[in-house]
């Protein structure tokens, strides 16, 4: 039976950031799962509500709670229009973290959050391993877009699914640790998913560094950012992906550490920083360091490398590409200029706006895996918004966003390609 008096303990250091919510219902209006399912609990303002009654022992089920928290797709839409500036995002992840911390993890997620992803060198085995004997469960779905789906009936049988590379990138891509022309030195930060799933992001991050003349230190055995053990809770793996990737990178003279997830960007800016109480003052005069420095590889690319803006071709041969905003680039760090202008850096493309650039795709990390017919549910307004478009390719700057985004796409058979901003940069490219 749970001790209500010090659960609620625990939550009311939270008390002081859920006072500011005015109740006002603007978080409603953009708030993609609330459209989906009109549950006020869905919406942060109800999710808020029931932390205020768990502080004043008014509510009885601490898992309720849990439960409610978990149904979010940590996208920022409501933080991003709060009238009060309330930090909503702030105050969830907080809150995961008391109640798993309060109530403990399941053994499945104890198991890959400390047992698997907190050890780099065991992750990338499995991986790799994984990507040996796929094609036994899988076949493909849709060759342009390169999805997959299930041979038989299993848990991802429904959905159109990027499988592992046959490579990943840390086998592709040698360790760096050069000094280029133009005087700037950058780390680059991989993430997990375009290592395992989209290497050759991560070739034409490298291409694109070079092309610029930039040094760069690319490690091998880099780690997850965390945000997988962070968002259910488990600030134990977190805390020890934070510091093993602290170890690799905090030694290094560097002036930026760049990366091409949005998601590990505004966790390593954000987050890190944001649950580095626990650690001692040397660490979290790292993290500081680290978070200062780390910036999404459009911006670096316009802002600090000084790519270009061209004239697109005007020729039959243009492609039509469009834009989809990732949630933590946009809503999280502001960034939605730079990626337009890296696109329309590659002459041979012509960008046309969606409608709702800016809009989740519905992605939102495990929330996909808990909640698929929800996240499909918002995934097809964005893929309508693209194919209105007539593009033949639509572009974005964070890996998850892709693996959504391709799913749809391929079940409904549409062919327009899912690719990153930074491949096609890269593309335009003379080596």
């Amino acid at each position: 039976m749970y001790d209500l008096k010090e659960l609620a303990k625990l939550v009311r250091q939270l008390e002081n950031q859920l006072i500011t919510c005015m109740r006002c219902g603007m978080c409603q209006a953009v708030c993609p799962v609330f459209a989906e399912t009109g549950r006020e609990s869905d919406v942060a303002r109800g999710k808020l509500a029931l932390l205020d009654a768990l502080i004043k022992e008014l509510f009885k089920q601490p898992d309720g709670v849990s439960d409610r928290l978990n149904h979010c797709l940590l996208c920022g839409s409501c933080g991003a229009n709060c009238p009060s500036g309330v930090k909503v995002l702030d105050i969830f992840i907080k809150a995961r973290a008391i109640l798993a911390g309060y109530m403990g993890l399941s053994p499945a997620k104890r198991l890959i959050f400390r047992g698997v992803l907190s050890h780099p060198r065991s992750f990338d085995r499995l991986m790799e391993w994984g990507a040996s004997f796929q094609g036994a469960f899988i076949k493909p779905a849709d060759r342009l877009l390169g999805t997959s789906c299930g041979r038989f009936s299993f848990p991802l049988a429904n959905r159109h699914f990027k499988a592992l590379a046959s490579v990943p990138f840390h086998n592709l891509a040698d360790a760096l640790d050069t000094t280029g022309k133009s005087g700037v030195k950058v780390g680059f930060f991989t993430g997990c998913v375009i290592d395992k799933i989209f290497p050759n992001i991560g070739l034409s991050v490298v291409r694109s560094l070079k092309h610029h003349e930039i040094g760069i230190f690319l490690p091998q055995n880099q780690g997850c950012c965390g945000i997988p053990a962070l968002s259910s809770g488990d600030t134990t793996a977190f805390s020890r992906l934070v510091r093993h990737n602290l170890e690799i990178f905090s030694a290094q003279k560097l002036d930026y550490l760049v990366t091409s997830c949005a998601t590990c960007t505004s966790t390593i800016k954000k987050l890190w920083t944001l649950m580095a109480s626990d650690f001692s003052e040397s660490e979290q005069s790292q993290i500081r360091t680290i978070a200062d420095k780390t910036v999404d590889i459009s911006q670096f690319l316009v802002d600090v490398a000084g790519a270009k803006q061209v004239s697109a071709s005007q020729g039959n041969e243009a492609q039509t590409i469009s834009y989809h905003d990732p949630c933590h680039l946009k809503k999280s760090l502001g960034i939605s200029e730079q990626p337009r202008k890296l696109i329309s850096a590659n002459p041979a493309y012509r960008l046309k706006e969606m409608a709702e650039a800016d809009r989740c795709c519905g992605c939102g990390g495990s929330f996909n895996l808990q909640h698929y017919e929800i996240s499909s549910s918002i995934g097809k307004r964005k893929r309508d918004n693209i194919v209105a478009t007539d593009c033949t390719t639509v572009a974005t700057g964070c890996p998850a966003c892709m693996l959504q985004i391709s799913d749809m796409l391929s079940q409904e058979g549409d062919r327009i390609e899912v690719k990153h901003v930074i491949e096609i940069y890269a593309d335009s490219l003379e080596d």
